[in-house]
């Protein structure tokens, strides 16, 4: 039984330190400025940082852009599409209303027959 849950303790132990190692990875591209000697390195290296990181926004900022303007467009086509298909709803079930008032109306006179 304290087998059992030492053994418990350690996968619970190891899954934490997983969790905090996961946490604490780099950005792919991001200089690590900490290493880096003299201060004139040094905030090259994190004005380096920074640009690459506006860099990244600013392109991924496009890309949202552009995603929303074609959804935007596509959700034009769909409400076009969705007006053209209520009018031909509208129009059957007008049709419809004729045809049964049409039913409506011989089985009233058969009925007077």
């Amino acid at each position: 039984m304290i087998r059992i849950f030492a053994t418990l303790f350690v996968v619970w132990f190891a899954s934490l330190a997983q969790i905090d190692a996961v946490a604490a990875q780099d950005i792919a591209g991001i200089e690590d400025c900490t290493k880096t000697a003299g201060l004139d390195r040094r905030t090259g290296c994190l004005q380096a940082n920074v640009n690459f990181l506006q860099r990244i926004l600013m392109r991924d900022a496009s890309e949202a852009q552009r995603r929303l303007q074609a959804a935007e467009s596509e959700i034009g086509a769909l409400k076009t599409a969705l007006a053209a298909l209520r009018k031909q709803l509208d129009a059957l079930q007008a049709a419809k209303i004729g045809s049964d008032k049409a039913l409506d109306d011989k089985a009233a006179a058969e009925k007077k027959k």
